[in-house]
């Protein structure tokens, strides 16, 4: 069975890297838009059979719930690998053979973007394997597959995609390593608003940034005051 694992942090403090250039309203209006954004897209995919959000946020709780997710309610939340870990260790228990885990912050991810990731955890050898896509600097890791569930423990954060890399060679696992521009768009800081204002024309996202004429603000944070007219 394979599972899909979407962990959702408390919004109190949303994306801490944007608050010179957002409010704290702002910033959580914007996750909450990619988290219900991520989670149409994966309603949208197929090539698996449950989903799961690992969450102690009540918002993201009641969306899932309501969207026939499973949920594994958190008590704390201490940082991303821990919960990933935690969900990943349940999802098991519930008969998992494998877990994709997506995060929320993805304000381009398509569900066919979802199924390519997917369709590389299939292995009719039944051989460990690991799925990654890096963040845009080449050097986060946006999705992890592992197949079983526990095959080594997460390293998300700086240089998570090299300690990724390392864990599955260390396994003797199979690591395939994909390069999906939708999956490597993250939102972080601002030069993450600045991509999506040059390439994330169409998504809420893109409007959601737009409406609040954050590209004339992205001047004051070395960025070009052309950004506030995209490129077509």
């Amino acid at each position: 069975m394979k599972y899909l694992l979407i962990p959702v942090k408390h919004l109190s403090n949303a994306k801490q890297r944007l608050a010179g250039l957002m409010s704290q309203d702002e910033r959580t209006g914007l996750a909450w838009l990619m988290i219900q954004h991520v989670f149409g897209e994966v309603v949208r995919a197929r090539g698996y059979q449950r989903v799961a959000v690992v969450t102690l946020y009540g918002p993201a709780i009641e969306l899932g719930t309501r969207l026939g997710f499973q949920v594994i309610e958190e008590t704390e939340q201490i940082s991303e690998s821990m919960s990933v870990d935690y969900g990943s260790r349940i999802a098991l228990s519930w008969g998992a053979q494998s877990v994709l885990r997506l995060p929320t912050d993805l304000p381009l991810v398509l569900a066919e973007d979802i199924e390519i990731v997917l369709s590389q955890l299939d292995d009719q050898a039944g051989k460990p394997t690991a799925v990654l896509v890096p963040s845009r600097d080449g050097t986060g890791t946006n999705a992890l597959g592992r197949m079983p569930p526990e095959l080594f423990p997460s390293h998300f954060g700086p240089g998570s995609f090299n300690l990724h890399r390392a864990e599955a060679k260390r396994c003797g696992a199979i690591c395939r390593e994909l390069h999906l521009p939708r999956i490597e768009c993250d939102i972080d800081d601002p030069g993450d608003i600045a991509y999506l204002l040059e390439h994330g024309r169409g998504s809420t996202a893109y409007q959601y940034v737009m409406d609040l004429k954050i590209g004339k603000r992205l001047s004051g944070h070395g960025r070009a005051d052309a950004l506030t007219e995209p490129r077509p």
